[in-house]
């Protein structure tokens, strides 16, 4: 079923970018890792900047297309996915990339496409 919208992606984008920068502190990541915690870190700033950057109606500048940033969003989503093999984390600094990247996969599949009426 695709549902997210434009609009509702662009309401998520900001307080994803805010969770990814603090949440790794909350939870105190990286602990098995000190990857666990700068990853998501650095991950949420680019995040904060695409938002800022992406052609929807939160964006500011208005320079990137949302198609391309739904298609970093879903390399995101992947690579966290990925990252916890790739650098051993175990625990909850794996649990919290596992939970992330397929919440992000989740979205973007979602994604509802769309219309060409203006």
């Amino acid at each position: 079923m695709k549902f997210v919208t434009k609009r509702i992606h662009a309401f998520l984008d900001y307080p994803v970018a805010f969770a990814l920068i603090t949440l790794p502190f909350l939870l105190e990541l990286g602990k098995t890792n000190s990857l666990a915690l700068w990853i998501s870190v650095i991950t949420g700033i680019a995040a904060f900047v695409l938002t800022l950057l992406t052609d929807h109606h939160l964006g500011v500048l208005r320079v990137l297309s949302y198609k391309l940033h739904l298609t970093v969003d879903f390399i995101v989503g992947l690579l966290f996915v990925i990252v916890p093999f790739l650098f051993s984390f175990q625990g909850i600094d794996a649990y919290y990339y596992w939970i992330n990247g397929i919440t992000v996969l989740l979205v973007v599949s979602a994604h509802k496409p769309q219309s060409n009426i203006s």
